[in-house]
């Protein structure tokens, strides 16, 4: 498994990808797929125990959803560095009759994607599906998921919350992509989320903190995670990010959750990201 300044290598081209794939057909989702970025590289370099070969049914092997599926291109070039699909293939995000659309879907049949996402709020649904099938079928292995916190507004979330710790759904760890930003402005102006941590804790749910920005907090937060399931309860982590991570005119703005860079912003971002493991 990588070490963590690999992971950070990893990293940083992943986050090279993803302002490329967005300006190079300017539309997309840079800002929580920036944030996201080191979350989504530890977990798939270091902390599954996953299958590169792929099979629908997830089974002898953790599963992973993503949620908040606008955030594709982080998750696109994830798989792809981690062996799914053929890096090249980065090079048709959003294009017509590509496999690698806007929000991630099934039809095309992508290696790595088991449910199609972007409707938000139903992802803790699919996951908790998912987490119960594998203890009906005796799997050991874990269910992960990653929801943004502005998703929260969604309702369907809170009776999935409520259910988990009731069905005693404890191989699933899940993750709030907790950056306090939306489409619309900051989570606080929109719909204020309150205080979390006392909420999960309130639904019953095992609930830890982690900064999702600094590789070696979020190593240690995800084992220490694996480390509480098998407990009865579900586990979440709110984990602190900066919308726009790593280049530094996005950082912390929420008008970066769907624009694209021009030709001289992703020339300057590019300057900020050093070519690692090389370009597509």
């Amino acid at each position: 498994m990588a070490q963590t300044n690999e992971l950070r290598q990893i990293a940083t081209q992943i986050r090279r990808d993803i302002v490329r794939m967005v300006h190079g057909v300017q539309s997309g989702h840079p800002g929580g797929s920036l944030g996201c970025t080191d979350f989504l590289t530890g977990l798939y370099f270091k902390i599954m125990q996953r299958n590169p070969g792929f099979s629908m049914d997830g089974i002898n092997e953790d599963i992973f959803f993503l949620s908040n599926g606008h955030i594709s291109p982080v998750f696109y070039s994830t798989l792809a560095r981690a062996g799914y699909f053929d890096v090249k293939e980065l090079a048709t995000f959003r294009k017509i009759n590509s496999r690698l659309q806007g929000h991630p879907t099934t039809h095309e049949h992508l290696p790595g994607i088991r449910v199609a996402s972007g409707s938000l709020g139903q992802g803790m649904s699919v996951a908790i599906g998912a987490a119960l099938a594998k203890k009906y079928n005796n799997d050991k292995h874990l269910v992960f998921s990653l929801h943004g916190d502005g998703e929260l507004d969604e309702g369907q979330n809170w009776e999935a919350i409520m259910s988990a710790p009731h069905l005693k759904v404890d191989n699933l760890i899940a993750t709030i992509d907790w950056n306090g930003q939306q489409i619309d402005g900051p989570t606080d102006k929109v719909m204020a989320l309150g205080d979390l941590h006392i909420k999960f804790s309130a639904f019953g749910w095992i609930v830890l903190e982690m900064n999702g920005n600094d590789m070696d907090d979020v190593v240690a937060g995800l084992d220490k995670a694996k480390s509480l399931t098998g407990q009865g309860k579900p586990v979440v982590i709110l984990m602190k990010t900066i919308m726009g991570k790593g280049v530094d005119f996005m950082e912390g703005h929420h008008e970066w959750h769907g624009i694209a860079p021009s030709d001289a912003q992703l020339a300057n971002a590019l300057g900020q990201l050093p070519e690692t493991l090389g370009d597509y």
